[in-house]
């Protein structure tokens, strides 16, 4: 065999060797992620015992020792749920409320990123400073100003009136979540639009609008579970029980027992119908929120 002919074969196969991982680095990974699971677990747990609790009785609840699995247990906890019609009603009030206030955050922190990142003008860094202060405030220091204000407006114990306060509370954070993701979509993506003929409102419709459809969704996201879940400030001016938001109704549930005995089972299930909204959110948003991103990274 000829010498070329060996070093041709040699050279046929020669492998491309993978770099060796360190025993260290393998058993880090290992354990990182067994942490992860641990901690997962635990959340899922929290989620699981109270979905399990509102099948069974307060007395099957109260025992000793716990039931880890709802056989035997029964839908009467929902039905009561349902019964006297208050969480339908603040449900539907809840609803309205939160789709208003994320319509509204939405708009107004999005037409504000884009002033932030493509305009420069005087007092643009004390307004970015000024909207990093707002969020440092204590909410609870504002409530007494708040109550006056809706009070003088006629709003308190109104939907709208409730509507813009968490409005207000949240525009300043999702601003500067989408002054991040204005800022990350290059100007020239425009301009480039412009000079094949499109106009202005063609170019952020066709080009610009569409890669930041990630950061509206996330921003969406973040307005949604503030204002769901918000307490404190519908406590103050939602006083009216038939004005109450579903955090109210729940706390009403707890307090409704005349003997002072909260019927844990009861809550259990109230909690559970209160979160069934939100995960059907997150089912609806985790799907546009995917094709949005495989959207934004082939039109970059």
């Amino acid at each position: 065999m000829s010498a070329t002919t060996s070093a041709r074969r040699s050279a046929g196969t020669t492998t491309v060797r993978k770099p060796k991982v360190s025993t260290g680095r393998r058993v880090s990974g290992w354990l990182w992620t067994l942490l992860a699971v641990a901690v997962a677990l635990c959340w899922i747990f929290t989620v699981y015992w109270m979905v399990n609790s509102s099948f069974l009785s307060t007395v099957t609840l109260q025992k000793s020792t716990p039931t880890w699995l709802p056989f035997g247990g029964s839908w009467d906890n929902f039905k009561n749920i349902f019964a006297d019609g208050t969480f339908v009603k603040a449900l539907s009030i809840s609803l309205g409320v939160t789709l208003l206030t994320v319509l509204v955050a939405i708009v107004v922190a999005f037409l504000g990123a884009l002033a932030i990142s493509r305009f420069r003008f005087k007092g643009r860094k004390s307004f970015i400073l000024a909207m990093l202060l707002i969020q440092m405030l204590p909410a609870e220091g504002m409530f007494i100003a708040q109550f006056k204000m809706m009070a003088s407006w006629g709003l308190v114990n109104n939907i709208l009136g409730l509507t813009l306060l968490y409005a207000a509370a949240v525009i300043p954070f999702t601003l500067w979540m989408l002054r991040g993701f204005v800022a990350g979509v290059p100007a020239e993506l425009e301009e480039a639009a412009l000079v094949d003929g499109l106009s202005g409102t063609q170019a952020f419709l066709r080009i610009t609008f569409p890669l930041l459809a990630p950061g509206l969704v996330a921003s969406a996201v973040y307005a949604f579970l503030q204002a769901w879940n918000e307490f404190t400030i519908a406590l103050v001016v939602m006083q009216d029980n038939d004005v109450r938001t579903l955090p109210l109704w729940l706390r009403g549930l707890v307090q409704a027992s005349a003997t002072r005995e909260t019927h844990w089972c009861l809550v259990m299930a109230g909690s559970t119908m209160v979160a069934v909204p939100v995960i059907i959110f997150f089912m609806i948003v985790r799907s546009k929120m995917s094709s949005g991103l495989v959207g934004g990274a082939v039109k970059g």
